[in-house]
């Protein structure tokens, strides 16, 4: 009997674990690999440029190269990466035919792999535009815009 109640019990022991584990993670972080994510564009104090399907800004490195990502670990836990368990969705304003994933299911728009930037707490933040002279938001061209909000 006593075996018993410790088979049930460690199922029950690794849930909760699991869950307190993912509770102690940033949102950022929680919500990086939606089971459907989406591209489209917002009208900003930058002009129109790309966004979550909740209107979060989306980010592109100038590091990258050839729709790769040259963030490393201690990048990405400031830029995290927009990825999806599934084809990315494009939405009003986004041209199709730019929108891709990586073999890491990282979202891509051109050539640019696309990021959150941390510092972002609501929709409609543009607080990652210029950061290092490295992070740009992107208009719906697949060009960086480069101007300050």
């Amino acid at each position: 009997m006593r075996a018993r109640m410790g088979l049930l019990a460690a199922p029950l022991l690794l849930l909760s674990l699991a869950a307190c584990g993912n509770e102690a993670q940033p949102a950022s972080q929680q919500e990086q690999a939606p089971e459907q994510a989406a591209v489209k564009v917002a009208q900003t104090d930058l002009g129109p440029i790309l966004v979550d399907q909740a209107g979060r800004t989306l980010y592109a490195f100038t590091k990258d190269e050839n729709k790769s990502s040259a963030c490393d670990a201690d990048c990405i836990a400031v830029w995290p990466a927009l990825t999806s368990t599934s084809k990315v969705e494009s939405g009003d304003g986004v041209d199709s035919n730019l929108l891709s994933a990586t073999e890491q299911t990282q979202a891509v728009y051109g050539k640019w792999p696309l990021y959150y930037y941390v510092g972002d707490a609501v929709a409609g933040d543009l607080n990652g535009q210029g950061v290092d002279e490295k992070w740009f938001a992107v208009a719906p061209d697949g060009k960086l815009v480069k101007k300050e909000s």
